[in-house]
């Protein structure tokens, strides 16, 4: 692989332990992991290729915590606008059993497509139904065609209508084939090693979907092979109520008596998360998936953000389904995420003078969130910053844009508090994903066409 020096952006912001925002600053890349940061006088001179980016400020390439690729296909779908989770689900179960491999395929490069063009450079996607033979395979030979990094979460559902679950029996699978599709997965495309560019995740949907027992085996199986786990928690009140009525627990405390906690879980939105919870996360060490597009969009509710990142819970960022976010930018859900947690702030107080008003989250937290809060999320240590032997994933934004005229005194700020735009470059390993504000590894417009014709087919 060529090496690659980028050099003169205006800053380059680090996301290492010290903070650093290092200004004319820039890195050297050799085999797609970082050999060197610092200022232009503290780089190498020559690379096979130099990018130059004035003008522009580079970060580390932004982590997505939780999504559902195939839901690109059914964004603002008319009778599922004005729902809240449960009804929305029920509505779009139906038409997302109808979709067949190539859909997944197609929703796959769309979704990661709109990522790669918004920041992100690493993402976790959650499929957890199967219909009309699709697998976790055909989302996975999508990714590599786009070239982001994935951590491809295989999901299932096993408790459907006739067992007292929400969704139809047309979607659920045996929880025997669910196991052994499982392990088939983790030991064809599983990579633990530091730059893996695919990781296979053990992700049954959420209480109200699978049994208890799939819970605990799922758990057994993942810490079997060494690999994460992943699920919806503590979303809406419809769960928190039904998890009382099916099993006599709140949502968390469930997943505690299914050995659902630890260092190698992470949680889906987790919104409805009392105090006592919080501290669980805390001491447990388990993951937040924060979602607030989806979170509002669908009146869910606002989650305790500050209350988490206070007692030291790892949180990152996930733009969620795109049918209950109807987008996938994560710069832009890094914005809702600072903008809802000051709203929330404000409810709690904040607008008052004193001490014990509620503090406010800054731009610059929530960009940790984006990025070395979504690599702890993930068990990842290889990614989040722009350090000497990461991998070589970061972005550059051109600063040179008519949004942010006018906020310059404060560049990393204004990626926030301005409204977000499209990345000029993408690099995942050292490789461009985008370049100069191109995706290179998708023809767009061709693809657009054929997503819309499978979106039409599928909702009619």
């Amino acid at each position: 692989m060529a090496s690659l020096l980028v050099r003169h952006a205006a800053v380059l912001v680090t996301m290492d332990g010290k903070r650093r925002e290092i200004a004319d600053g820039g890195l050297f890349v050799r085999d797609g992991f970082i050999e060197a940061v610092g200022t232009h006088d503290e780089l190498p001179v020559n690379a096979d290729v130099v990018l130059d980016l004035k003008g522009h400020i580079i970060l580390p390439g932004l982590i997505n915590t939780h999504h559902h690729f195939y839901q690109t296909l059914t964004r603002a779908v008319p009778a599922a606008q004005n729902a809240n989770l449960f009804n929305w689900l029920k509505t779009l179960y139906p038409i997302w059993a109808k979709m067949t491999p190539e859909d997944i395929y197609i929703s796959t490069q769309t979704a990661l497509a709109e990522l790669a063009l918004s920041g992100c450079t690493t993402a976790s996607d959650h499929l957890y139904l199967f219909p009309n033979g699709s697998k976790l395979d055909d989302e996975i030979a999508a990714g590599r065609e786009i070239g982001v990094r994935l951590q491809a979460s295989r999901g299932s559902m096993s408790l459907g209508e006739s067992k007292g679950g929400l969704p139809p029996d047309s979607v659920v699978d045996s929880e025997d084939a669910i196991l052994e599709d499982t392990v088939r997965l983790i030991e064809r495309y599983h990579d633990p090693k530091p730059g893996a560019m695919t990781q296979v995740v053990v992700a049954p949907c959420s209480p109200f979907s699978v049994t208890t027992e799939l819970m605990r085996k799922s758990a057994e199986l993942a810490r079997q092979y060494g690999v994460h786990l992943h699920t919806h928690l503590a979303e809406t009140q419809d769960e928190q109520a039904f998890c009382q009525q099916q099993f006599g627990y709140r949502p968390l405390a469930y997943m505690q008596s299914v050995d659902w906690v630890g260092q190698d879980v992470w949680f889906a939105h987790s919104v409805h998360i009392n105090k006592e919870e919080v501290q669980v996360c805390a001491h447990t060490g388990c993951g937040v998936a924060h979602c607030p597009g989806s979170n509002m969009r669908l009146a869910s509710g606002i989650a305790p953000l500050r209350e988490y990142m206070e007692a030291g819970v790892k949180v990152g960022l996930g733009v969620d389904g795109s049918a209950s976010n109807d987008s996938s930018s994560l710069l832009g859900e890094a914005r809702q995420a600072m903008l809802l947690a000051r709203l929330r702030a404000g409810i709690e107080g904040a607008s008052l003078s004193g001490q014990d008003a509620p503090a406010i989250i800054t731009a610059r937290q929530v960009l940790e969130l984006a990025t070395i809060g979504g690599a702890a999320v993930l068990g990842r240590s290889d990614i989040g910053s722009l350090e000497v032997g990461k991998c070589a994933d970061f972005i550059a934004i051109d600063l040179n844009n008519l949004d942010y005229a006018g906020a310059l005194h404060d560049p990393v700020a204004a990626l926030l508090f301005c409204s977000p735009q499209k990345v000029a470059y993408n690099v995942v390993g050292g490789k461009f994903i985008v370049k100069e504000g191109q995706l290179q590894t998708l023809d767009l417009p061709r693809h657009i066409e054929k997503h819309n014709q499978a979106a039409k087919r599928l909702v009619g």
